[in-house]
């Protein structure tokens, strides 16, 4: 008779699938169950879900679900775009809140766009300037938005505005109420389908954060579950279009998504070269992050030791 394994308890969170969906592909394949763990998804509002509500754009970002969700000891494991990770392990202490670590750079290379209305005027980057950009601020399409502009037009040119959820900046440009808006998928799929214009598009890398209740171990084999998954993501991305398109509501069909934008790989150490980039980019916006840290108070690559 076979000794029944007994598997570790982790619980992470999840916001819009694009962004996590290595974990749902490790979870659902067994890959996760296979490196020994039993992972709990805890499923938090996104701006990408149709029917989200708003807690992801309140202003102060220790009050959002996902955040507070962490703190409180729910989960003990996110991952959001690189910058947004940073400015929360960065601000956590001066905030109170519960102290992470950046463990990891993430599975997912999640591609944002900037999109306005099929009968706009503005068909190029530079027509932007001094136009406010609907984006969640202080998350990917906000610090997203910034870094595709940069090439095109001066810091002070740029402006963006936090509004809405996905669906609702659609409808905005749609009525003319915003000259543009930043998406991620499956929303860049349904603005192309629905005629939408996009005038630029790059990707936003995620970071894992994780507190000290994970072990190294426990890391290293989530991120192997993860790297498994990713490699049967880009073999056959069409098979996990449906996760994406389950959060519009019925409005893109699996094959309509464009899954040529999908681009996952394995989890891999948070360099100092890396560390180093990211938060000096960050601080040449005042308002983005807080100064004083180093690599070693805020990195901890503990899966690889």
């Amino acid at each position: 008779m076979t000794t029944p394994v007994e598997l570790k308890e982790v619980r992470v969170s999840m916001m819009n699938v694009v962004h996590d969906l290595a974990l749902l592909v490790a979870r659902d394949e067994g890959f996760f169950r296979d490196e020994g763990l039993d992972v709990e998804i805890v499923s938090t509002p996104g701006t990408a879900q149709v029917n989200a509500d708003h807690q992801a754009l309140q202003t102060q970002i220790f009050d959002r679900t996902m955040e507070a969700l962490y703190n409180t000891g729910a989960v003990d494991q996110y991952r959001m775009c690189e910058w947004g990770v940073m400015k929360r392990t960065v601000e956590a202490a001066d905030a109170g809140q519960r102290p992470a670590k950046i463990v990891a750079l993430g599975a997912a290379m999640s591609k944002f766009a900037i999109v306005t209305s099929p009968d706009s005027s503005i068909v190029e980057p530079e027509q932007l300037a001094n136009t406010e950009i609907a984006v969640t601020i202080f998350n990917g399409s906000h610090f997203t938005t910034l870094k595709m502009l940069e090439g095109f037009l001066r810091k002070d040119e740029i402006k963006v505005t936090n509004f809405g959820t996905m669906p609702q900046r659609l409808e905005a440009v749609r009525r003319g109420e915003l000259a543009a808006c930043t998406f991620n998928e499956p929303w860049i799929s349904v603005a192309q389908k629905q005629g939408f214009r996009i005038i630029m598009e790059s990707h936003s890398t995620r970071s894992e954060a994780a507190g000290e209740e994970m072990d190294g171990p426990t890391l290293a084999a989530n991120f192997q579950a993860q790297a498994k998954a990713a490699v049967m993501i880009q073999a056959d991305p069409s098979k996990y279009a449906h996760y994406l398109t389950d959060e519009t509501g019925g409005i893109l069909e699996p094959d309509e998504l464009q899954t040529w934008r999908f681009l996952y790989a394995a989890p891999t150490p948070y360099t100092r070269e890396r560390f180093q980039r990211t938060y000096d980019w960050m601080q040449s916006y005042p308002e983005l992050i807080t100064g004083g840290v180093t690599y070693e108070g805020i990195v901890d690559n503990r899966a690889w030791e």
